[in-house]
C-alpha cells in the first residue's frame, strides 16, 4: 500500500557499543543492519578525537546520512545539579557554549536538527529550587541557543524524570508552553514513544498537541510498561497505540525522520538483530496504519467515539477475522 510518506529510518548508535570499534564501529553497525539510512550522533560524547569531517566520512562509508546531533550534558561534572537551570550563572553560560558549539558541528556535517535533552534540569526535593528562576533561565537558554543559528532546528525532547527526580519539562503541555514562551521560530518538540508512556499521555495525542501548537521536529520510537524508560522493540507492548500514532503522523504529514531509541545492549540482544526487528515491525505497523486510517467505519465509529465498534476494526486489521 502506498503511504503518504516514508521517514528515513535512524538508530540509536551507542546500541551498537558491545560490538566494540568506538565510534566508527558502531557506524559501522548500524550500516550493516539494511534499512537503516540515517544516524543521530551525541555530542559531545561521539565527537571525542574526532572531528566532523571524520564522521561524515564514516557515515558515507556506512551509507548513512546525519539525521542530527542529541545533545549530552551528562558527561560534564559541572552540569549534575543542572546544565540551564544551574544555579551558578557561569555554568548556565558554559551549557549553552557549549550547545552552541554542537550546532556548528550539526551544520557542518549537514544535519538539520539538534536535539535537547535536559535530563540534569530538574530538582529532587521540595524547597531545593527555586521554580521561576529554573524556568526563566531555561527559556533564556533555549532562545540564545535557537538564536544561535536560525536556520537549523532545535527540538526539546521531554521526560519526567532521570537523572532528576523531577525534570523541569517533564510533559507535553509544559514543553511546549516552555517553547512558545522562548518565541523562536526554529524550536519545536521531539517525540519519545515510551517517555509519553510514563509521563501518562497517549502517543498520537501527544504529537496532535506539538502539531497544534508547536512544531514536532523528531519521533523516537520504542515501547515500554508505562514506569520508567525502557526502551524496547518498537511495537511489542502497545502495538494498538502505535498504529494510531502512524495514522496521527500520517495526518499531519510529517516527514521526518524515524529514530529507534531502543535498548538491546540493557537486555543482551544482538543489536543488528534488534534493529532489523525494528524496522521489520514498523514497517508492517505503517502499513496497518495506512489502511485502517484510509477506513470510513473507522472514521464513523471514531466520530461517534464507539471504542467497541473502533477496537473491532483494528483488531481484524491487526490480528485478523
Amino acid at each position: 500500500m502506498t503511504r503518504p510518506n516514508r521517514p528515513r529510518y535512524a538508530a540509536r548508535l551507542n546500541a551498537f557499543k558491545p560490538m566494540g570499534g568506538g565510534i566508527g564501529g558502531m557506524i559501522a553497525a548500524a550500516g550493516s543492519v539494511g534499512g537503516l539510512t540515517a544516524a543521530d550522533l551525541n555530542y559531545p560524547d561521539h565527537f571525542d578525537g574526532q572531528s566532523p569531517d571524520a564522521l561524515s566520512e564514516m557515515l558515507g562509508d556506512a551509507g548513512l546520512a546525519l539525521n542530527g546531533l542529541a545533545m549530552r550534558y551528562y558527561t560534564e561534572p559541572g552540569f549534575k545539579i543542572g546544565a540551564f537551570t544551574n544555579p551558578d550563572p557561569s555554568v548556565q553560560q558554559a551549557a549553552v557554549d557549549l550547545t552552541k558549539r554542537g550546532m556548528d558541528a550539526c551544520r557542518a556535517m549537514g544535519g538539520t536538527v539538534m536535539t535537547l535533552w535536559m535530563g540534569q534540569d530538574g530538582f529532587d526535593y521540595a524547597l531545593q529550587g527555586e521554580y521561576g528562576r529554573m524556568w526563566d533561565d531555561t527559556v533564556a537558554a533555549l532562545r540564545a541557543v535557537a538564536d544561535h543559528d536560525p536556520d537549523l532546528d532545535v527540538a526539546v525532547e521531554y521526560k519526567p524524570n532521570e537523572p532528576r527526580a523531577y525534570a523541569l519539562m517533564p510533559d507535553v503541555g509544559t514543553t511546549i508552553l516552555g517553547v512558545r514562551e522562548a518565541g523562536c521560530a526554529n524550536l519545536g518538540v521531539t517525540l519519545d514513544f515510551a517517555h509519553v508512556l510514563y509521563a501518562d499521555e497517549m502517543p498520537a495525542h501527544a504529537a496532535h498537541l506539538i502539531h497544534r501548537w508547536s512544531r514536532l521536529l523528531g519521533v523516537h520510537l520504542n515501547d515500554g510498561y508505562g514506569k520508567r524508560d525502557d526502551g524496547l522493540m518498537v511495537g511489542t507492548v502497545h502495538p494498538v497505540a502505535t498504529v494510531e500514532l502512524f495514522v496521527e503522523l500520517d495526518r499531519i504529514g510529517y516527514d521526518g525522520a524515524i529514530y529507534f531509541d531502543t535498548f538491546p545492549d540493557h537486555g543482551g540482544l544482538d543489536p543488528v538483530e534488534e534493529a532489523r526487528t525494528n524496522l521489520a515491525l514498523v514497517e508492517r505497523l505503517r502499513d496497518l496504519a495506512a489502511e485502517v486510517g484510509a477506513m470510513p467505519d473507522l472514521r464513523d465509529a471514531i466520530a461517534r467515539q464507539d471504542g467497541a465498534a473502533s477496537q473491532r476494526i483494528v483488531a481484524r486489521a491487526l490480528y485478523g477475522a
